[in-house]
């Protein structure tokens, strides 16, 4: 009994551990149909599977695991939850390939769980669909077929070889982003971010080691955009006409956009045949049908788009462009006719009137179906261009083409304004001859063609009959006599209708006073023109300046410029100013047409340099002074610049007077001039030559004569060293030099300083300026410049200089070993007498070279302050 029951204890769970697993088996559903088929032009698997008959009654929750192997390898896995139905159909999944379905085999197997179960069914047998790479191939290939690509998307492509053949090369034209992967007979080759910017067109090329070959091509687009600015209208309430622009899609021939356009209710019939050479168009025949409903739709092989228009074809009127537009013109008016089709529409027209100076109006015409308008307000003898267009009166749509442009001209009608008008007057025996002239101002319309000018002039004082003559509208200028009365001339322009207002100008009575004696004023040049200012005076209306842009010619072209009553300066441009030309200006206030001279001013654009140098023509030489005189320089209208000054230089014989060390002094023009120049102090000299008395005996004065002995100079002696020493301000100056300055082109304006030496005026034109360098160190450069010197001759002093040298050789350069000692007389060492008749004209022909003045003492010629 206790084995009985020992024997149930065991079993009983073994029955129920059993009963539980033959459940779970119960709930599995594998599956018992798998198809998988391809689809090479969108390189995608298809898949179709189904599992028993009594999943589907029991309408079960079922998840599929769904596996994809190329060759070898798992590539893909994907999970899906279905809930199944009684119709009992089978289930279906797609899977697109990243690389051509031909260039490989691709196999799938499934596997199922019901939700309410915790085991997976066993797995299908894998469904292989077999790939190019196991077929027997007599060369390579390419795939996929050649085919359109979305610009931006990216392709893979592969070559397979002939069988048992390796590739060589796979290759894509143009360069283009590659990536390369190779697998044993098949090349993969992935292109990407394709773009159209590197061709529309691709091609690949591909060969084996049996020098097989493949190409192929693929074209590069964008799939269509939806139709823009589609709308659709009438011109004649019979056929309607529908437009949208056209977009790019960078493919053409077989592959361009495709567009249909239809009924939206019956798309499969098209209305029309659309055509777009620039801007997409198709046009049918109406009927008697008002309401509309279409959809243009295009399409290529990257996609599809379309766009719908709902109408009222009375609210889409659109007219025909008016024609046989003429007009009626007046001088100020101009009335324009048109002509447009019949329509079953009101329209209501507008005309564009384009003025000379380019501004557009627009006039609208205010009665509908009227074929004419009238514009208003016109110029006359003046050209315009009109044009007309029209639109629906009830219903605006939009406005028709512009009809084809029409120039007409206004008639001329009386002068508008008054001439400018200005004179010029010379005084002559027994009157004055008066030239007037005048032009047409901005505020002058001649209103037609001026044919002439009408000229009056009458006296004031009495009653005489006025003079007129009349000129041919070539002139703009003429020469009347006056008597030395008042007269009133007027001007006036005259064209085919009338004559203009006319312009006065009052001549007053000669007098005695003259306003010739008016100073000149100088003013100055700017970037813009010549800037004059002038005191206003308040009984003046107007203002008026006139000058000559050629003043050294004749005629000199006078001009003139009227300025308000509140202007007191301006700045005076003309295109014919130019750089060093002195210009004169007249500035007159006027009254009542009464003009009186108030002020003259002359300048320069811009002032030049003076075309020569001041010639010296009096030189006078003291023991420690010397006194230069030349001529005023010239300030007549011919010099390129006004004369402010001179500038004299002074330096030692050695130095160089246009240098930075050279003592400069600036003088004001139309002045004499003393320069009194002071030895240089000797101190330094002395040193030099007590430094190297041998070698200055030998180079510059081998025998120095005692100055005990001369009987030319006295001095008083003093002892040092036992020593007789001779003192250099007891000394003659021996030689004055004029050297070339360059500076001398430069005006420069004199102004005193506390600094400056003193200046004595004698008579108000001649004055003396007095420059003492006493006691005063002199800074000049140490180097001499080797030049050429104009000296003046000191007799005061005798030389043992031999009398074979050079008279006109300069003291430095003559050689010992041609000294004569027996001669004592001092040789000239300087090539200008200053003593002799003829020194001012070889003064003067230094002047012509620009040379400018230094001082050489008798140190630098030959002693330099060495011992006796």
């Amino acid at each position: 009994m206790m084995n009985h029951f020992m024997i149930l204890a065991v079993l009983l769970p073994l029955r129920t551990c059993h009963t539980t697993y033959s459940q779970q088996e119960s709930d599995v559903f594998p599956v018992t149909y798998l198809n998988v088929s391809k689809d090479l032009d969108l390189q995608r698997l298809l898949v179709e599977w189904d599992v028993v008959k009594s999943a589907h009654d029991a309408e079960l929750a079922i998840s599929f695991e769904i596996q994809v192997r190329r060759t070898n390898e798992v590539v893909w896995t994907e999970f899906r939850n279905v809930t199944l139905d009684k119709l009992g159909k089978p289930l279906h999944w797609t899977w697109d390939s990243n690389i051509p379905l031909e260039c490989m085999s691709h196999a799938v197997r499934i596997r199922s769980k019901a939700e309410t179960s915790k085991i997976w069914s066993q797995w299908s047998l894998w469904e292989t669909l077999p790939g190019l790479d196991t077929s027997n191939r007599s060369g390579p290939q390419i795939f996929p077929k050649e085919k359109v690509l979305a610009e931006g998307s990216n392709i893979t492509l592969c070559c397979i070889g002939g069988k048992g053949q390796t590739i060589k090369e796979f290759s894509v034209y143009p360069t283009v982003d590659v990536v390369k992967r190779t697998k044993s007979q098949v090349r993969l080759l992935t292109v990407g971010n394709l773009s159209h910017d590197k061709g529309s067109n691709i091609h690949v090329y591909c060969s084996d080691e049996d020098k097989g070959s493949h190409e192929a091509a693929f074209f590069v687009g964008k799939p269509p955009d939806t139709p823009k600015d589609f709308s659709c209208q009438t011109q004649d309430m019979k056929r309607v006409t529908c437009t949208w622009r056209k977009e790019e899609t960078y493919l053409y021939g077989r592959n361009s956009p495709q567009y249909t356009l239809s009924k939206t209710s019956s798309q499969k019939m098209a209305l029309c045949e659309a055509s777009c050479p620039e801007q997409c168009s198709c046009s049918w025949d109406i009927g008697q049908q008002r309401i509309w409903n279409v959809t243009v739709t295009v399409e290529n092989p990257l996609g599809k788009k379309s766009a719908t228009d709902v109408f009222d074809v009375k609210h889409r009127v659109y007219p025909t462009a008016p024609f046989q537009v003429w007009e009626d013109c007046r001088d100020t008016e101009m009335t324009l006719h048109w002509n447009y089709k019949n329509t079953e529409i009101e329209l209501f027209c507008q005309t564009e009137v384009v003025q000379p100076d380019g501004k557009v109006e627009l006039h609208n015409s205010s009665v509908a179906d009227s074929r004419r308008v009238t514009v208003r307000g016109l110029r006359p003898h003046t050209e315009y261009t009109a044009r007309v267009r029209c639109a629906a009166a009830r219903h605006f749509w939009r406005w028709s083409e512009w009809s084809q442009p029409l120039t007409a001209r206004t008639k001329e009608g009386t002068p508008s304004g008054k001439l400018d008008i200005w004179r010029e007057i010379t005084p002559v025996f027994g009157g004055r001859n008066v030239t007037l002239f005048w032009k047409q101002t901005p505020s002058f319309q001649a209103n037609g063609k001026i044919i002439s000018y009408e000229v009056t002039w009458e006296k004031i004082e009495d009653d005489s009959q006025p003079e007129s003559i009349s000129f041919s509208s070539v002139y703009n200028s003429t020469r009347i006599f006056l008597d030395n009365h008042s007269y009133r001339i007027s001007v006036m322009a005259k064209n085919n209708v009338n004559f203009s207002l006319p312009s006065i100008l009052i001549i007053s009575r000669a007098t005695d006073n003259s306003t010739e004696e008016l100073k000149e004023g100088q003013v100055n040049g700017t970037d813009d023109g010549i800037f004059l200012s002038w005191e206003p005076r308040s009984i003046y209306d107007s203002y008026i300046i006139d000058w000559c842009n050629f003043p050294r010619l004749q005629p000199c072209d006078l001009q003139w410029k009227r300025f308000g009553p509140n202007i007191s300066s301006a700045v005076i441009s003309s295109a014919a100013f130019v750089p060093g030309v002195r210009y004169k200006f007249h500035i007159y206030g006027s009254v009542a047409s009464r003009a009186s001279l108030l002020e003259k001013k002359i300048g320069y654009l811009k002032e030049l340099p003076p075309h020569l140098d001041p010639i010296v023509r009096k030189v006078d030489l003291t023991y420690n002074s010397v006194t230069l005189s030349w001529d005023s320089y010239l300030t007549n209208e011919s010099e390129p610049g006004f004369v402010r000054g001179y500038h004299v230089y002074v330096s030692p014989i050695q130095g160089n007077c246009n240098l930075k060390g050279s003592k400069k002094h600036i003088l004001s023009a139309n002045m004499l001039y003393f320069i009194f120049l002071l030895v240089i102090v000797p101190m330094l000299v002395a040193a030099i030559c007590h430094w190297k008395m041998k070698w200055v005996k030998e180079w510059c004065c081998p025998v120095i004569p005692s100055p005990n002995k001369s009987k030319v100079l006295s001095f008083k002696e003093f002892k040092m060293d036992s020593e007789k020493v001779l003192k250099i301000n007891d000394c003659l100056p021996d030689t004055l030099a004029v050297d070339s300055n360059a500076d001398a082109h430069n005006p420069v304006t004199w102004s005193p300083v506390s600094s400056t030496p003193t200046e004595d005026n004698t008579d108000g034109h001649n004055s003396s300026w007095i420059y003492s360098s006493e006691n005063v160190a002199r800074d000049f450069p140490p180097t001499a410049t080797p030049q050429t010197h104009t000296c003046f001759e000191n007799f005061a002093y005798s030389s043992p200089l031999g009398a074979e040298s050079d008279p006109y050789q300069i003291p430095e350069t003559l050689e010992a070993g041609k000294i004569n000692q027996a001669v004592v007389l001092y040789q000239p060492q300087c090539y200008i007498d200053i003593f002799h008749e003829d020194a001012a004209s070889a003064i003067r022909e230094t002047g012509e070279r620009k040379n400018s003045l230094k001082y050489i003492s008798q140190t630098d010629v030959c002693w330099l302050g060495g011992r006796l």
